[in-house]
């Protein structure tokens, strides 16, 4: 994260030492009105003799006026340049680093913490780089240039008195520093929790009003936001007592500037102009002190929201080319040997003593209850997870030795949860790359079942789904996923558990196209149901993460053991279905 910020500050150097040189000079431009001001009143007692040098001083001030109207609307337009870069610069970045993580990292990940990354915290940053580094720029430019200022214009004993109660607020400031980080953070905590609640309940409100459950997730959500409130009313307190300090620090500071202030003006030391103009640089004094509560606050802010994407930033990449991929063909045959794997060392094995063997143009199809191992070894197939070396082959090289990008392109997966973005069909199917025609993409829907459905839509094959396919039923949605794999040029096609919403009439007509479509590739079927893999080349049976039977179907159901298990609860099932 220091490199990052480091580079958009390298980057934005020259705009930055701009910003600089103008808010210096509309600081020094700020004293000159109240120095003018003070003038103008002590010409005021010779007024006929002093009209002409009147005159000449108040055009001067306007002109003063003019330039610092000028100096500040460029500084001001600098600055909002510098902070809209920062920000885009930054989500970019951050939504990059998203893309590349490993997915083994993205699992402890919660949706309400990555949303936090891309609102809040960005914008917690961006307000200290834009803001609050000017702003302390200003703040110590201001303290000294009006200080000087004082002195100058009357007198250093005046100075200390009317900014000694300034400054005993300002270390009282600092003194609850600890305080305000305390409750910032938890603040931002339960933000986070909100928000996570606030998406899963959208996520799942169908099944929430089909179980009747609103009334439960209402008092979740009172609970989650009201403690939202409590620790965001902690802050504002936190804040408020700041603010206290402060304003105290400054009303007395005015208040003794004007009281002894006017003594000296009676006793003769200084003129009325003086006193007029070093109550201005007062004034102009209270703006910079008012600022450091906001600094305070933002810079803790800043601190908490800079270590949670400091931690994402460090998270392990996966090794991808996200940008100008090179394709290299990969013909299909894989080899998995003595594979074991769990997710982690103290954790228990998820795969166990694994070996297959599947050459090109060979389907293998995969059955097992949930949990038993199959969507894991899937993802290792993907290089989603790490493995150790000499584990799996494909095409006689180690999987480790063949790049990510290279893996992914070759290998169409069509996954189990059937995703589907808030977009087109078109783009649903050919996942955004232009590379294939609407012909192809039409010819894709035909082979999966779902082109009369599309082609009675009011936009056909361009119409817009909602969010997830939220208009879309569930074999629909799995049909449109489907038809992805009839679009792909790939060797390798996985199907995983891809067919459970599906009649068996469609399913029966998919799964003959799919076999057409495989003749030559590399197929593997993930299913619990024995129909969608009966007439695979070989099919292995997973339990507990280990092979337990391994063959053609009719060998399966002849060894009468776990397959033929499945055989004979779905074919009961079956005649159920019919006679209920």
């Amino acid at each position: 994260m220091k490199k990052i910020l480091k580079e958009l500050l390298k980057k934005h150097a020259i705009l930055i030492i701009a910003e600089l040189i103008l808010i210096s000079i509309n600081i020094y431009l700020l004293t000159v009105p109240s120095k003018m001001l003070g003038q103008i009143i002590d010409l005021l007692y010779g007024i006929e003799e002093n009209k002409l040098q009147i005159l000449q001083t108040s055009y001067f001030l306007l002109g003063m006026c003019m330039l610092l109207l000028i100096s500040r609307v460029a500084w001001k337009m600098i600055d909002a340049k510098i902070s809209r870069n920062i920000v885009k610069k930054m989500r970019d970045t951050v939504f990059e680093k998203l893309l590349k993580t490993d997915v083994s990292k993205l699992d402890s990940l919660k949706n309400g913490d990555v949303m936090s990354y891309f609102v809040k915290d960005i914008a917690e940053i961006r307000k200290f780089v834009s803001n609050v580094i000017t702003l302390i720029v200003r703040f110590i430019l201001n303290f000294a240039i009006v200080a000087i200022a004082m002195i100058q214009s009357t007198n250093y004993k005046l100075t200390a008195i009317s900014i000694c109660p300034i400054i005993i607020s300002i270390i009282l400031i600092f003194m609850m520093i600890k305080k305000i980080e305390k409750s910032y953070n938890l603040a931002r905590k339960k933000f986070t929790e909100l928000s996570e609640f606030v998406q899963e309940s959208t996520d799942s409100i169908r099944t929430t009003k089909a179980y009747v459950g609103e009334e439960k997730q209402y008092n979740e959500f009172l609970n989650k936001n009201t403690s939202l409130k409590n620790t965001d009313f902690d802050v504002i307190k936190s804040e408020t007592i700041l603010s206290i300090y402060m304003n105290l620090g400054i009303g007395l500071g005015l208040g003794l500037s004007i009281l002894f202030g006017s003594k000296m003006v009676l006793n003769g030391e200084i003129s009325v102009g003086d006193f007029v103009a070093f109550n201005g640089y007062m004034l102009i004094l209270q703006q910079p002190i008012r600022w450091i509560p906001w600094m305070v606050k933002h810079f803790k802010r800043f601190q908490v929201a800079y270590k949670r994407l400091d931690d994402f930033m460090k998270m392990d990449e996966e090794k991808i080319q996200i940008y100008d991929y090179k394709e290299e063909v990969l013909n299909g045959d894989i080899i998995i040997n003595n594979l074991t794997y769990r997710y982690s060392e103290n954790s228990e094995p998820v795969l166990k003593n694994i070996n297959i063997d599947i050459p090109k143009g060979k389907s293998l199809g995969i059955i097992g209850v949930i949990g038993s191992g199959k969507t894991t070894l899937m993802n290792l197939l993907l290089k989603l997870y790490k493995l150790p070396d000499g584990k799996i082959y494909i095409d006689g090289k180690d999987i480790n030795n063949i790049k990510t990008d290279t893996i992914r392109h070759n290998i169409c997966y069509i996954t189990q949860d059937n995703f589907l973005f808030s977009s087109t069909l078109k783009e649903n199917i050919n996942l955004f790359r232009d590379i294939y025609d609407e012909d192809d993409i039409l010819r894709s829907t035909k082979s999966s079942m779902i082109y009369d459905e599309i082609s009675k839509m009011s936009d056909g094959i361009n119409t817009i789904i909602g969010e997830k396919g939220i208009d879309l039923s569930g074999g629909q949605k799995q049909r449109v996923v489907i038809s992805r794999a009839f679009l792909n040029k790939s060797n390798i096609v996985i199907f995983d558990d891809t067919f459970s919403a599906l009649d068996n009439r469609t399913e029966e007509v998919l799964l003959n196209n799919i076999r057409n479509l495989t003749e030559n590739k590399t197929c593997i079927i993930v299913s619990n149901r024995i129909s969608d893999i009966k007439h695979c080349d070989e099919i292995i049976v997973l339990e507990n993460g280990e092979i337990v039977e391994r063959g053609i179907h009719r060998d399966l159901l002849g060894l009468k053991k776990k397959y033929y298990e499945f055989y004979k609860n779905q074919a009961e099932k079956s005649k159920v279905d019919i006679l209920n």
